[in-house]
């Protein structure tokens, strides 16, 4: 197994290259993002990147990243992300996984905690806690554009983008971003049926911070995911959707490394 790296534009693991962003030095904070990406203007990476060393790659398929071959689920993700934190020898890693990254993290998380030291989810997917008939997670692809960002924003103006206008590149990658999606997550629909039953092997500080004004899930769903955390705390975060890294980043990054910086915290890694 080899890794290879450049703090700019790239990781290598195992042969597959991932498009990474890499800010700041200390403490790794490996942040993983959701269903629409992450690109290095990103004001919450400079706000993390203020703990430690932030580490956020593109998912495999993602973005610019490659995909390994036979890799079709987010349980496959998560082992590949192992590999990583493996390979690049990281140790005493916070994760921050928001949307869909926090559903990688959690899927990280009940494998081995052995290289990790808290989890910070944002508005995290993943799980199911209705019946089959009861719709848990809005289907986001029955809705419009315009009507995905009502959902999704407590400013629906901050998720608008004119994709005939955007560079090849740019527009390239968000259309890998929603093909990857429906790729891990189209069925069974956004959720592993396993995972609620294995979150009780998450033996970390879990924190789930929560945008108020999100519409994609409901905050029941977001109390019941930190409920089956056991120890998980619950905070939510105003004027924020589903994506409150984006509408809140300063809020957002202050509390996830406030929350990697209490006693307890700072005991465990003593």
């Amino acid at each position: 197994m080899s890794v290879t790296a450049d703090a700019a534009t790239s990781l290598v693991v195992n042969g597959t290259t991932l498009e990474t962003i890499e800010r700041g030095r200390g403490r790794p904070i490996l942040f993983l993002h959701p269903s629409n990406g992450i690109d290095a203007g990103a004001p919450v990476l400079d706000r993390l990147a203020q703990g430690g060393r932030v580490i956020a790659p593109s998912h495999p398929g993602f973005g610019a990243s490659q995909l390994p071959k036979g890799m079709t689920t987010i349980d496959d993700v998560s082992y590949f992300y192992l590999d990583l934190l493996e390979q690049l020898d990281l140790r005493d890693v916070l994760v921050v996984g928001v949307g869909i990254g926090g559903w990688i993290a959690a899927e990280i998380a009940v494998k081995s905690t052995e290289r990790l030291s808290q989890l910070v989810l944002g508005n995290p997917v993943g799980l199911k806690f209705g019946d089959r008939e009861t719709r848990d997670i809005v289907d986001i692809w029955s809705v419009t554009p315009d009507e995905f960002n009502a959902l999704a924003y407590h400013d629906p103006n901050v998720g608008k983008r004119d994709y005939k206008s955007l560079p090849d590149a740019e527009a390239l990658a968000a259309a890998r971003n929603r093909e990857a999606t429906a790729r891990f997550g189209w069925s069974p629909y956004m959720h592993n049926p396993k995972l609620k039953h294995r979150l009780h092997r998450i033996c970390i500080p879990t924190l789930i911070l929560w945008g108020t004004a999100d519409r994609i899930l409901s905050e029941s769903y977001g109390r019941s995911y930190a409920a089956a955390i056991a120890g998980a705390k619950f905070e939510p975060i105003e004027r924020a959707g589903h994506f409150p890294h984006v509408e809140q980043p300063e809020e957002f990054a202050r509390r996830a490394l406030a929350f990697a910086d209490t006693p307890a915290a700072r005991a465990r890694r003593a």
